[in-house]
C-alpha cells in the first residue's frame, strides 16, 4: 500500500478513535489516579508507567521527524517540532519525576496509551517532516502565530495547575485535598483544560488534519474524565464548592 494512502487512513483512524473513546468513557472511567480500582490486572509503579506510555510521543516523534528529513525542511517544521517536544519533555520525564504519591497504573492502561501515542506520533511527525508544506514565511503566518500563543498559554496553565496539585501533598502523602488556587477555583480538572487548549493551539499552528485529529481526540478523552473528576470531588468532599464546573469555567 502506498504510504500516502496508509497515512490518510491512519489520520481517519484518529477521528474514529475519538468517537469510540468518548462513547466508552460515558460508561467507564479509566482506572488510574483517583479512579484506580481493583480488577484491571497487573500494575506498574506510577513513575515507570507514565514514562513508558508517554515515551512514543517524545522519543518516537523525534525519530520519525528526523528520519523524514524534518530538520532540513525549514524553520516552520522545526518550530512545530519544538512545540511538541516542549510539552512531551515535560509530560514524559519532568512530570513523573516530580510526582508525589502517584498510584500504580494498570498495565492495560499503559499498553493502550502506548499504542495510541505511537499512532499519534507517527501521523503528526510524518506530516510536519514530510507530507506537510510549510513555506519559508510560515513563522509569520497568522495561523502559526495565534496557534503558538494559544499553545503557550495552555502550556503555562498546565504547569501551574500541576504545581498546585503537587503542593497539596507532602512527600510520601497519597491522599487528596481540595485545591484552591488558580483555575482550580473554577473547574475540577484545569490541567485537562490546559491540555486541550495546547493541542487546539498546535492544530492551528500546524494547520493539519493530524493536529486537528489529536485536538479532537484530546477533547473526547479528557472532557468525560473531567466530568468524572467533578463527580468524584463532590462525592468525596461534602464541602466541595458547588459552583465549580468540570472543564470550562462557569459553563461546563
Amino acid at each position: 500500500m502506498d504510504e500516502a494512502v496508509l497515512y490518510d487512513r491512519l489520520v481517519g483512524l484518529m477521528f474514529l478513535l475519538a468517537v469510540v473513546t468518548f462513547v466508552l468513557l460515558q460508561f467507564v472511567s479509566a482506572p488510574y489516579g483517583r479512579h484506580e480500582r481493583e480488577g484491571w490486572g497487573p500494575r506498574l509503579p506510577a513513575r515507570l508507567g507514565w514514562v513508558l506510555m508517554e515515551s512514543p510521543s517524545g522519543v518516537g516523534f523525534a525519530v520519525i521527524f528526523a528520519s523524514s528529513g524534518g530538520f532540513g525542511a525549514g524553520w516552520g517544521p522545526v518550530a512545530l517540532f519544538a512545540m511538541w517536544q516542549v510539552h512531551y519533555a515535560y509530560r514524559t520525564f519532568v512530570f513523573p519525576l516530580r510526582m508525589r504519591g502517584g498510584r500504580a497504573v494498570p498495565l492495560i492502561v499503559v499498553g493502550l496509551a502506548f499504542a495510541f501515542n505511537c499512532l499519534n506520533a507517527y501521523v503528526n511527525a510524518r506530516w510536519i517532516g514530510h507530507f506537510g508544506d510549510y513555506p519559508s514565511d510560515w513563522l509569520l503566518d497568522p495561523r502559526f502565530l495565534i496557534g503558538l500563543l494559544v499553545f503557550a498559554a495552555g502550556f503555562g496553565l498546565n504547569l501551574h495547575s500541576d504545581a498546585v496539585l503537587r503542593r497539596l501533598r507532602r512527600p510520601g502523602d497519597t491522599g487528596y485535598r481540595i485545591p484552591q488556587e488558580g483555575l482550580h477555583r473554577h473547574v475540577a480538572a484545569p490541567n485537562y483544560s490546559a491540555e486541550i487548549v495546547e493541542w487546539m493551539g498546535y492544530a492551528l499552528a500546524a494547520w493539519s488534519l493530524a493536529g486537528l485529529g489529536f485536538a479532537v481526540y484530546s477533547i473526547a478523552n479528557l472532557a468525560p474524565r473531567a466530568v468524572q473528576h467533578l463527580r468524584w470531588y463532590r462525592e468525596t468532599f461534602s464541602d466541595y464548592p458547588s459552583g465549580r464546573r468540570a472543564l470550562v469555567p462557569f459553563v461546563f
